[in-house]
């Protein structure tokens, strides 16, 4: 079976704001990604880590119905292998290399890969009409873009499993009691809030909020005693640079820092 030609990934940087945006552009399909789609999504990281005036990464779907419902079911049998489809090129694991903080803008349905996307980001927004779920175990799979590791961590044990064992999708304020996203606005507020929250994010020491972000991954992987003593090895280095010693002039001279991530 051939794959699918149609749907693409809008990428769009302002430079003004230091951020860029990545749209999930395939709207008539939910946002389902194709492999092509998947390729564009891994250059597209590549280009945010290589840029210096990308500082945030917002991360949304087209239209009003669909953050994105993951993989295109109907182009999974174009693998010849299954050792093929092991193999592919995955879009959770680029975005998990992503470097830059990213925020995804959830905009109705986010299933299966859709949510294993929405999780590979580090803040989750989502619209009142948001919908999330992990349905594979109805078609006879599980998850095998981290949707276990993810889901367990931000949901805990038990909601995790009550996800992947039904299949069944939560609603968008149970997913915020769940802490699976820690925000829930209307939809037509939701990119602007991300933008918003983008832009604060953006404004601040780039190499600390990098650095922020490996902490907290690296957190999750550790013993506290190990996550202590990597947090002050983190904090000395990010103490001796160039933007850090900006932040204590800007402090004692009570005016906003020029940070240049140096």
């Amino acid at each position: 079976m051939a794959e699918p030609t149609d749907g693409a990934i809008r990428f769009e940087i302002d430079r003004d704001a230091r951020i860029a945006t990545i749209t999930l552009d395939r709207p008539a399909k939910l946002n389902a990604l194709t492999p092509a789609m998947a390729r564009d999504l891994v250059a597209a990281v590549a280009t945010c880590n290589g840029d210096d005036d990308v500082r945030a990464v917002v991360l949304t779907g087209a239209g009003d119905r669909s953050f994105s419902v993951g993989s295109d079911v109907t182009a999974l049998d174009s693998y010849a292998t299954p050792w093929d489809f092991r193999n592919r090129v995955d879009y959770c694991d680029a975005l998990r290399r992503l470097l830059k903080p990213s925020i995804a803008a959830i905009n109705g349905y986010a299933l299966g890969g859709g949510l294993e996307t929405a999780l590979s980001c580090d803040i989750r927004l989502a619209s009142t009409t948001a919908r999330l779920g992990a349905p594979e175990v109805k078609l006879g799979w599980i998850g095998g873009g981290g949707m276990s590791a993810f889901l367990s961590r931000a949901a805990g044990p038990s909601n995790a499993a009550l996800m992947l064992m039904t299949g069944d999708p939560v609603l968008a304020e149970q997913a915020l009691a769940w802490q699976l996203v820690s925000e829930v606005h209307e939809p037509d507020a939701l990119v602007p809030r991300a933008l918003e929250l983008a832009a604060t994010i953006a404004a601040r020491a780039p190499i600390a909020v990098e650095t922020a972000k490996v902490n907290l991954r690296a957190a999750t992987a550790m013993s506290e005693d190990h996550a202590l003593e990597y947090e002050r090895d983190l904090q000395t280095i990010c103490f001796a640079t160039e933007d850090a010693a900006e932040g204590r002039r800007a402090f004692a001279e009570k005016r906003a820092p020029e940070f240049r991530r140096r």
